[in-house]
């Protein structure tokens, strides 16, 4: 039987992250790829996840997906406590919360059948009612209408993300994570991949997580957090959410289309997070600006008005 935690997590909040800490042992080594990370994500939210190589941002979408397993913290999804799952936890948490859009399409399509038999599969092992019903309607929402019967051979790199993502929505999850979803097309398929993820989070309301490596893609969202040494180093939140932006634009009549020449300091702010230990990670640019290396020391100070941190170089 599941755990629910409805009176630790609020219940406006899907994942929550707390202290969360992984560890990879083998017989001459032992790596920490998470370092108590904090994280919360709201129901119903669309948000992205950054991080250079090694950073803990896989590792973390491996846990919020059910692959992979917390060493210690807290983790509860959707009101699941998932320390304490078991194999069975597991299996009716991968198979009825979270849907899983990879990179390597391969993961997720079975090359030989058509669009629509790929979208059924799913539903198919679960012996869910009306899945062809389902796969056309999920079909539709990604703009697949005109390629329901074709094979995967004769669809393009876009076309087959499309697929995925409708697969991924098959069994109806609450919540749907993105591993690089538009890193092997090109930028205009991209625009149009992040577009449709937009519209299925505000039509669906289904939670979307993005992990991508590409900065400049995330800051089309309303909130990206980005995570450094296995711990959650800053946020980057958008001043005008997207909703505020379609809704203008369809005052006005007008197309939406992904612009990528925006200036982002125009229409977002970045925020370094304290964790609840009290730790600052500084932006790398702010670093850089001062010259500061890791293990460096630091001066901090109160501004007068006490309403104020400043940090600086020591001599």
């Amino acid at each position: 039987m599941l755990e629910n935690n409805e009176n630790i997590v609020k219940d406006d909040v899907i994942i929550s992250c707390d202290n969360l800490v992984k560890i990879y042992k083998t017989d001459e080594i032992e790596v920490v790829a998470l370092q108590g990370l904090d994280l919360e994500v709201k129901r119903g939210e669309l948000m992205a996840i950054v991080g250079n190589s090694g950073s803990g941002k896989s590792t973390l979408l491996n846990m919020l997906g059910g692959l992979d397993k917390p060493s210690a913290g807290s983790l509860y999804i959707d009101g699941r406590n998932l320390l304490k799952f078991g194999e069975k936890d597991y299996i009716d948490y991968k198979r009825n919360v979270v849907g899983f859009v990879w990179q390597n399409n391969a993961r997720n399509l079975v090359p030989y059948l058509t669009a629509l038999q790929n979208v059924e599969m799913p539903m198919l092992l679960k012996g869910a009612k009306e899945k062809r019903k389902r796969a056309e309607y999920l079909l539709k929402k990604v703009g697949l209408e005109k390629r329901m019967n074709s094979r995967l051979d004769q669809m393009s790199g876009g076309e087959q993300q499309r697929v995925a993502i409708a697969i991924a929505l098959a069994n109806k999850p609450k919540i749907l994570l993105a591993d690089e979803p538009t890193g092997s097309v090109d930028t205009r398929t991209s625009a149009a991949i992040l577009d449709i993820f937009k519209e299925l989070n505000k039509s669906e309301g289904i939670t979307i997580v993005i992990v991508t490596h590409d900065v400049k893609l995330a800051r089309h969202i309303d909130r990206v957090v980005a995570i450094r040494d296995g711990r959650t180093s800053s946020e980057i939140i958008r001043k005008r959410s997207y909703a505020d932006e379609l809704s203008e634009l369809e005052a006005t009549d007008g197309e939406q289309k992904t612009d990528y020449s925006q200036d982002e300091g125009d229409i977002h702010e970045e925020l370094a997070v304290l964790d609840r230990s009290g730790r600052l990670q500084l932006p790398r640019e702010y670093l850089d600006t001062l010259q500061i290396k890791g293990g460096s020391k630091v001066k901090v100070e109160l501004s007068e008005d006490k309403d104020k941190i400043m940090v600086f170089k020591s001599n």
